[in-house]
């Protein structure tokens, strides 16, 4: 058995790990972009909170309802070209074209109109995130069939991944300095421009790139109108076989809980800095802001990353899982008493070991679902990671879609008001609550759930050997 499970390793390509990491970082770049000019939306165009809410949260649980639809197409494609690249590229482009389009807002046209605009252009731009993001993920799934290498793979791919949250935040920075633009509203619409082009680009290179097979000889369930209906159905069916897999379901619900409430409190770190720690003066605040999620970003780049990866090799993914999450609770312990006004530096000692959460999360979580797919493989003969990555991808986006209407929902119950100068001492109070609570109880919840997940290395091993011996007595 030993032998056999040494036989089917495949090293891929530093090259090819290199160019699915661009992807990652068009991937992480245009959310990571969004948590930023979105700012602009309450602070300058006068969204109120439940207008935020609902741009956050429609367009996103619009997105979690094509993406199983999407995973059923690219598992099912015949394509000389394969079952992914053509969609990656598709996708990239509306994704550009989408996003330049949908910051064209100008103040003088009213909060309704903008209101109405950025909502259906955010449509259209969420469309292009599926087409473009089921595949590619699936993609990186497919690039490996080794325990340890899928681990590298998604390391590498979040480690470039990650300069997209370490550049994003100098666009606050920018936004606010009138010697580069004269409003905020203003740099959104440029800077817009410039981010749309480049992440495109950089989101067709998976596309180019990577190594695909033709599977027009493939025995795929067709894609025609004639049987669209009989292929709902299939979805409705891939989802309901793929959920009752223990080990996806809890891969799948305690991401969910992890990444939802980290990004329903994530755009609270600027008005906590802005009006916590310098009383409302953005000017006052300068790079402080950017700082903190640029700062974050690279220790999860340089540090944490290389570090889960090599505990996961050392220990196992789910402990490395566990042990990463609880640091990252410790971290938000942190931030609670380390927002200090007047001492902002203060907060910078709680990043490396806030970082381990979203750092530890994906680079883990994704490289384990690669090993459930293995596993559904063994049960069912079907590879599916277009089902499986569509599903994975789709809880981490409902989770965005209800972080979204959360964000809005508790601006409007600790009383923030848009645009103010100053907020109430009870506000402040209550963004710091929620910023350092809910993330904890998110990933008490997760740590819990995953406890007894099961699928280690030598049982991932064993099913791979077993896939890989049955496909030679075919």
């Amino acid at each position: 058995m030993k032998e056999q499970v040494q036989s089917i390793k495949s090293p891929v390509p530093f090259g090819q790990k290199v160019a699915f990491g661009v992807g990652m970082l068009a991937n992480q770049m245009f959310p990571a972009v969004i948590g930023i000019f979105i700012v602009v939306l309450v602070q300058d165009l006068g969204f109120p909170g439940w207008m935020w809410g609902v741009v956050s949260l429609a367009p996103r649980f619009f997105d979690s309802i094509t993406d199983p639809i999407m995973g059923f197409i690219s598992d099912n494609t015949k394509s000389k070209w394969g079952r992914r690249r053509q969609y990656v590229f598709i996708g990239a482009l509306i994704m550009g074209i989408s996003f330049v389009v949908m910051w064209q807002l100008f103040r003088e046209n009213g909060v309704d109109y903008n209101f109405a605009y950025f909502l259906l252009w955010s449509f259209v731009f969420y469309l292009g995130l599926t087409i473009f993001s089921v595949p590619y993920v699936a993609m990186g799934y497919e690039m490996s069939n080794d325990f340890h290498e899928r681990t590298d793979i998604m390391a590498v791919a979040q480690w470039i991944g990650q300069w997209a949250w370490v550049v994003a935040p100098w666009f606050w920075v920018i936004m606010y300095d009138q010697t580069w633009f004269v409003s905020a509203e203003v740099a959104v619409r440029e800077l817009a421009v410039w981010v749309g082009i480049i992440c495109m680009l950089f989101a067709m290179v998976p596309a180019i790139f990577i190594k695909s097979e033709s599977t027009l000889e493939k025995d795929y369930s067709p894609l025609t109108l004639k049987n669209i209906g009989g292929s709902l159905n299939e979805i409705v069916l891939g989802f309901k076989e793929a959920f009752t897999s223990a080990p996806f379901r809890k891969l799948c619900i305690s991401t969910f809980f992890i990444f939802n409430a980290f990004n329903t409190v994530a755009s609270f770190t600027f008005f906590i800095i802005v009006y916590h720690l310098f009383a409302g003066d953005t000017g006052a605040a300068g790079i402080w802001p950017t700082l903190f999620g640029s700062v974050g970003a690279l220790v999860t780049t340089f540090l944490v990353i290389p570090i889960v990866a090599k505990m996961s090799k050392a220990m196992g993914k789910k402990r490395a899982f566990l042990v990463s999450q609880g640091i990252s609770i410790m971290g938000y312990v942190m931030f609670w008493f380390l927002f200090v006004p007047g001492k902002p530096y203060l907060f910078l000692f709680a990043l490396p070991f806030f970082s381990f959460g979203i750092g530890g999360l994906f680079t883990l979580m994704m490289s384990m679902t690669a090993d459930v797919i293995d596993l559904d493989e063994l049960h069912t003969g079907q590879r599916r990671e277009g089902i499986f990555g569509a599903i994975y991808w789709w809880m981490v986006k409902f989770g965005f879609a209800i972080a979204g209407g959360l964000s809005g929902a508790i601006l409007s119950v600790v009383g923030f008001t848009s645009g103010a100068d100053a907020q109430p001492e009870s506000a402040i109070f209550g963004l710091r609550l929620f910023f350092s609570g809910l993330p904890i109880v998110g990933t008490l919840i997760a740590i819990w759930i995953m406890w007894d997940y099961d699928v280690t290395e030598e049982k991932a091993n064993e099913v791979r050997a077993t896939l890989e011996a049955r496909k030679e007595n075919r």
